[in-house]
């Protein structure tokens, strides 16, 4: 079933599937048989979830089957009171691609699904997850955690304890938040948020923010590991990015391409953080080319 745009058609397009003990919200798109590409793997960032793609899922799929899920603790999966972790991420995408029986595929990751995918690249490369990782796509999130301006909102969860919050910020102020990584020209995209919102604050993920906001912990605990197999993976690799991201800003994209010289950097000018979102065409084609035939 083809995807649309409203959150109740994402839904049922999708299915729940049983992983890594979690029940979690995963979505197939695009041609089963005689695709002309390998299948293209996305993992979200936080907090938000697969959803982020609605509007470019359906071009990202003319040629390949399009694999998404929303990690556990987000959007339409399921959301226990535990300690996240990035391993913990790392687990539920590799039992998702075993359960789906593939072993080649592309990679596309957004903000935290960066760091996830370094931890699936670092795996692979340790020999201790058996896939063939042919190309990825980079897009703004903070691969190199020190230069990152991490908003108030972010610091004053980080600072709070790791457990359930009593309550979790509103629909409203988490939109708000939202529509403060995009830039101010993304006027559409902006005012388009409640659903992304709800999607957060859905069974009480809103009251779990200070515990999956974790991996930014972890990001810098295992910098070395995630960040090094990003830079160091044999993969062909691009960047894709959003030049007004206010968190990840265009200048982790320089110090990349400083440390992997064949990186094909795409900058997108006057573009924030969700770039899929705030302006999917220019998205579309940058990523296109990155995966574009060999």
């Amino acid at each position: 079933m083809e995807p649309g745009r409203t959150v109740t058609a994402w839904e049922q397009a999708g299915r729940r599937r049983r992983l890594a003990g979690f029940e979690i919200f995963t979505l197939e798109v695009g041609p089963l048989e005689d695709s002309t590409d390998e299948p293209l793997l996305v993992i979200h960032g936080f907090p938000t979830c697969s959803f982020d793609y609605r509007k470019v899922v359906s071009g990202l799929a003319a040629s390949r089957r399009v694999l998404l899920l929303d990690l556990v603790g987000f959007g339409m999966s399921e959301k226990p009171d535990i300690h996240y972790s990035v391993e913990l991420y790392a687990d539920v995408v590799m039992a998702y691609i075993a359960e789906l029986g593939i072993d080649r595929f592309a990679l596309l990751t957004h903000d935290m699904g960066d760091t996830v995918g370094g931890e699936l690249l670092a795996r692979q490369t340790e020999g201790t997850w058996a896939v063939d990782i042919s190309r990825r796509v980079l897009t703004n999130g903070s691969i190199y955690i020190q230069m990152a301006h991490l908003t108030d909102g972010q610091k004053l969860l980080l600072a709070l304890k790791d457990e359930k919050l009593p309550t979790g910020p509103g629909s409203a102020d988490i939109a708000s938040s939202l529509a403060a990584t995009m830039a101010e020209g993304s006027l559409e995209a902006r005012g388009d948020l409640s659903n992304d919102a709800e999607l957060i604050c859905r069974d009480g993920g809103n009251a779990l923010l200070a515990r999956t906001i974790r991996y930014i912990e972890d990001r810098r605990r295992a910098e070395d590991r995630y960040t090094g197999a990003i830079e160091s993976h044999p993969s062909a690799v691009g960047v894709v990015w959003g030049t007004d991201d206010p968190i990840a800003v265009a200048q982790m994209t320089s110090l990349f391409s400083e440390r992997r010289h064949d990186v094909e950097v795409h900058l997108l000018q006057g573009v924030g953080h969700y770039p899929m979102l705030e302006a999917p065409a220019e998205f579309l084609g940058a990523v296109s080319d990155v995966l574009g035939p060999r």
